[in-house]
């Protein structure tokens, strides 16, 4: 009697459509790779989408994928056969390398990175960030003198962008522990340079990289905002100019680092709320998440008194105009942000009389009272009530008609 043989194909040789082996690998416009036959009697037969993203295709050309072509020549060339009684066990870190160290012809750890990327799509995440982080971090290390070094860099922080995403602490802590104790380089310098130097996407992974390294402590937030550098890069990434999900990864990384105090006194320097302000009042942006982690930094800064002076006397109230404009009309959390922003500095502090005023001229009672009868939570409601009662004013005529009118439909959100 035989014995059964089982061979682990990686699943990126795979074609997405007929699930075999890939003989001819040819790119679509999307980017998705499929074997030539396959994907040609697909297009053959009238479609004109992508298989496996169903976008509309802007050409039915392809290219052949050489890169992948000669891996799986290499990875075939290089099987053995066995026996096995039942299905083998997932490899060793051990075994994967050697095999990545066969498949591997040219350009060497740039290949094995572009195999990683899509093993790490497959293995089980908590493997991957155990196996996976501290040669990732060397290879960051390791600098961006060339070319090949720059790419090597930009595909390590993806994977690990990858592997840490939703990460326990232990591994966020660990992971920060690798980038700043490396003694063979300076990870937040090549980091830097990727935020220089990168993509759009590449940009963004590198400030979320960032993000989770300064999360673990008030240390780490200082070490890296001493960083003038890396600073100003991710201040110009919240201009309005800038992609919004660019804009929103470098939002949440200031969130982060301004949980430390001296932290908040140096992004108010740097004119943060300037960029704040332009981002409230600029209509175009019209993204959720960029919006709320906007009011929730400049929450965060009006906890300083030079942060409420700024917001109150920069550009005559324009950032506190900017504020009321957004009060319920982008979110609950939004809202409730935003109301949070004017308690404090109308009621709570209320050293600088210019928000009063700014609040009063920019429609501010009516949205109160509005915010009043919301589904925010108590506590928000109770802050709306008390910023209307330091306001000293009696709803005009209007406010009242306006505010009879809004009650009957405020937005769900």
């Amino acid at each position: 009697m035989g014995t059964e043989t089982y061979i682990t194909v990686p699943s990126f040789f795979k074609c997405p459509i007929s699930l075999d082996v890939m003989i001819s690998p040819v790119s679509l416009c999307t980017g998705v790779t499929y074997d030539r036959a396959s994907i040609q009697r697909w297009l053959d037969g009238g479609n004109n989408t992508c298989p496996a993203t169903m976008q509309v295709l802007r050409t039915k050309e392809f290219i052949p994928n050489l890169t992948l072509q000669r891996l799986i020549k290499a990875w075939s060339d290089s099987l053995g056969r066995y026996a096995a009684a039942s299905p083998p066990p997932d490899p060793t870190m051990d075994e994967v390398n050697e095999s990545l160290r066969r498949l591997s012809l040219e350009k060497d750890d740039e290949i094995r990175l572009e195999i990683l990327v899509r093993f790490v799509k497959d293995w089980d995440a908590n493997r991957a960030r155990k196996d996976l982080v501290p040669m990732l971090v060397d290879i960051i290390a390791g600098g961006t003198r060339t070319t090949t070094k720059i790419k090597l860099v930009l595909l390590a922080i993806k994977i690990l962008d990858s592997v840490i995403k939703g990460g326990s602490e232990e591994d966020r802590k660990r992971l920060s522990n690798l980038m700043l104790t490396n003694g063979d380089g300076d990870c937040l310098k090549e980091i830097l340079l990727a935020i220089q130097r990168g993509n759009l996407e590449s940009k963004i992974e590198s400030v979320r990289v960032l993000e989770v390294i300064s999360s673990i402590d008030t240390q780490t937030k200082l070490l890296i905002a001493e960083r003038d550098e890396i600073l100003t890069e991710v201040m110009e990434s919240i201009s309005t100019e800038s992609d919004p999900s660019l804009i929103e990864a470098s939002l949440s990384f200031l969130i982060t680092i301004a949980k430390s105090k001296r932290v908040r006194s140096k992004l108010i320097t740097a004119k943060t709320i300037t960029k704040i302000k332009d981002i409230l009042l600029t209509e175009e942006i019209t993204s959720v998440a960029v919006t709320e982690k906007s009011l929730k930094l400049l929450e965060t800064l009006s906890s300083k008194r030079e942060g409420r002076s700024e917001i109150c006397g920069g550009d005559g109230g324009r950032c506190v105009e900017g504020v009321v404009r957004k009060l319920l009309k982008v979110s609950t959390t939004a809202t409730e942000h935003a109301v949070t922003i004017l308690w404090c500095l109308c009621y709570v502090f209320g050293e600088d009389k210019r928000a009063e005023e700014t609040v009063e001229r920019s429609n501010g009672v009516t949205k109160l009272l509005v915010v009043i009868q919301s589904n925010c939570s108590p506590m928000v409601r109770q802050m709306a009530k008390d910023v209307i009662k330091v306001l000293k004013v009696k709803p005009s005529a209007s406010d009242l008609v306006a505010y009879e009118t809004t009650t009957t439909h405020i937005m769900p959100f």
